[in-house]
């Protein structure tokens, strides 16, 4: 099924790329696979991801987006559900090779519900003036990549 790239405010562009960034540890993980690599190099990189900047994503998401919504809101108690499954993965320590294949299953999973039910949600309900607020304090870094061990190419 193909999916129509969504108009995404100019407020959770930021965001929307940051997804970007997941989509391609996903796919980082897969490529590891596919090419036979020890998959404790993989895992040192998703972990360098996971605190650089999977969980200042999260949190940027949790204070700032989803309180858009009513707390009670059932998108919102997925979003949430989906950050601590994935948080857990990575707390994982035995098995690298499943939690691997499970992060990176989960990840695009939840980038995808976020990208194509979530985020439409928030911009139908948002205020202009909401997301003014949310673009003025989310600006982003440039994203700077782990190059040390580039196990995908």
């Amino acid at each position: 099924m193909q999916h129509k790239p969504q108009k995404r405010h100019k407020a959770l562009q930021p965001l929307s790329r940051e997804h970007h960034h997941g989509l391609l540890l996903s796919w980082k993980i897969r490529s590891g696979f596919s090419k036979n690599i020890e998959p404790k190099r993989i895992r040192a990189y998703a972990d360098w991801f996971f605190k650089q900047h999977l969980i200042p994503h999260f949190d940027m998401e949790e204070a700032h987006i989803f309180p858009l919504l009513e707390q009670d809101n059932e998108l919102i108690k997925t979003a949430l559900a989906d950050h601590r499954r994935i948080k857990r993965l990575f707390a994982e320590t035995e098995n690298d090779a499943k939690t691997l294949s499970n992060i990176e299953e989960e990840l695009e999973k939840h980038i995808r519900f976020e990208e194509r039910v979530l985020f439409p949600e928030i911009q139908k309900i948002a205020t202009e003036a909401q997301m003014r607020h949310i673009e003025k304090i989310h600006q982003p870094e440039k994203f700077e990549d782990n190059l040390v061990d580039e196990f995908w190419r």
